[in-house]
């Protein structure tokens, strides 16, 4: 089975070689470097590391993740990576053989362990309420909201994902859950990030990143 990798990436000069150079290439048919607007050398040395660069001008996790879909090469297994460092690439394998041997349809990497200081408190907390609501309100079992992730690319179609921001790692495990997916939960190791996040390393970005993930849950909790 051909597996795609997709890496949003923002301004992650000192970090996407690392990332790059982890993923097992014997497991991967190709890595795609989605471009989202970096104003620094991010997408020239993905390049030079192999990877295929593509451009995104849209602001917005969830744009860079469509753009990144749109450009796969007929592969079987996507799996989604943040290229900060923050994610563990060695443990790719952990996320793909599931899908590979039947067991699963989705897969996602649960931050456990965690390195101290990885994710910020307010991360934690947001995480950790809006994992307790898809639960109550909408029956959705789920520890995390991990971005390192792997679904079958027929799958993940099927999703019609619409969210161009933070909400598509919410809007892609309500709909996977409600459309009746074998989903597992794997655990993964999770480290601080090279760098500075965009999101949970300011205030103003964890208040917006966590407003647009509630709504989100609410949102597609309600419409599918």
């Amino acid at each position: 089975m051909k597996v795609s990798v997709i890496i949003p990436v923002l301004n992650e000069e000192q970090a996407i070689a690392k990332v790059i150079d982890d993923i097992p290439k014997t497991l991967v048919h190709e890595i795609i470097v989605v471009d989202n607007g970096c104003t620094d050398q991010t997408a020239e040395i993905a390049q030079r590391n192999g990877a295929k660069v593509v451009k995104e001008p849209h602001k917005g996790y969830g744009s860079a993740c469509m753009t990144g879909i749109k450009t796969v090469d007929s592969s079987d297994i996507i799996v989604f990576l943040d290229g900060d460092y923050s994610d563990d690439p060695t443990q790719m394998h952990t996320l793909v053989e599931p899908i590979k041997e039947g067991i699963a349809d989705f897969v996602i990497g649960t931050r456990v362990p965690c390195e101290k200081g990885a994710m910020f408190p307010q991360a934690v907390f947001g995480n950790r309420l809006a994992t307790y609501l898809m639960k109550v309100l909408f029956n959705a079992q789920f520890s995390d909201l991990g971005p390192f992730r792997a679904i079958r690319y027929e799958h993940l179609c099927a999703l019609n994902m619409q969210d161009k921001n933070y909400g598509w790692t919410i809007e892609m495990q309500l709909k996977a859950a409600k459309s009746g997916m074998t989903i597992l939960e794997v655990p993964v190791r999770y480290r601080k990030r090279i760098g500075t996040s965009k999101i949970s390393g300011t205030f103003i970005g964890s208040i917006r990143a966590g407003v647009k993930i509630l709504t989100s849950l609410f949102k597609y909790g309600i419409s599918i």
